[in-house]
């Protein structure tokens, strides 16, 4: 059965892939279907790092997408502990730690995703130190923080297993880095389970978005079996839930199944 707000969300979609296609904005051969590898990320990149959220910020967490290598290899020459998602969570342990202490090989080179799931060691969710910064990829994204990911929805799984982990709490920041074409004025279509973006940082500014909005945690009820039989952290997690004794916690609350 189609679900219409998807259909709204696909619609705003390719309504940006088709704006950045016109302008060849980017450097996908065809950027439907992806998170586009804007041209200029790297100057979205040094933007994001003259701000004081990211020169306080010890820790940053990110997604593999290829428009944030600047960020993860800016994080690296800074001195920043990164941990990148693996892609599609497809490992027992989801995130890649990156440490710039024990880099093997240049910044601009472990930023690579597919050099960083080779190289660097992989963590589970519990054993992330507290993140003070995160930056995701986005689609499209307005003023208000709502931002649209290529509808794979892995972002908001990563930053839900984070969240009820605490290690991402009240105060960590939530930042993307896009091009200036994929900020859009109208509004843009959001679930209960999407988070939203506290900053946009295009190559020409930064937008403060507000109200913060984020889900508690994974909420099991949204999530399809064949998804948590494909990704390795919640097909584990779902059969600790079941192996686990009811007791007077375990009824239905926000950002839980």
């Amino acid at each position: 059965m189609a679900d219409p707000l998807e259909d709204l969300k696909d619609k705003a979609r390719a309504h940006v892939w088709d704006r950045l296609a016109a302008a060849a904005a980017v450097h996908d051969p065809d950027v439907h279907g992806r998170i586009p590898n804007f041209i200029s990320a790297g100057a979205a990149a040094d933007r994001l790092a003259e701000l004081p959220v990211w020169k306080s910020a010890h820790v940053i967490k990110t997604v593999p997408d290829k428009a944030q290598r600047a960020v993860r290899a800016r994080a690296l020459r800074d001195g920043k502990l990164v941990y990148m998602a693996v892609p599609k969570l497809a490992r027992e342990r989801p995130f890649c730690l990156l440490d710039p202490a024990q880099l093997e090989v240049p910044p601009e080179q472990a930023a690579d995703s597919h050099r960083a799931i080779a190289l660097a060691p992989t963590v589970d969710v519990d054993e992330v130190r507290p993140v003070d910064l995160v930056v995701c990829g986005s689609v499209a994204v307005n003023r208000r923080g709502v931002h649209l990911g290529k509808g794979a929805g892995y972002s908001d799984l990563e930053v839900a297993l984070l969240r009820e982990a605490g290690r991402i709490g009240p105060e960590t920041v939530i930042a993307t880095t896009v091009h200036a074409l994929q900020v859009v004025d109208e509004d843009l279509p959001e679930s209960d389970h999407d988070f939203s973006v506290d900053l946009i940082v295009t190559p020409e500014q930064v937008i403060e978005c507000g109200p913060r909005r984020r889900p508690a945690g994974l909420m099991w009820e949204r999530l399809p079996a064949e998804k948590i039989a494909a990704i390795p952290v919640l097909r584990r997690r779902a059969s600790d839930r079941r192996s686990r004794p009811a007791g007077p916690g375990d009824g239905h609350r926000p950002g839980h199944g």
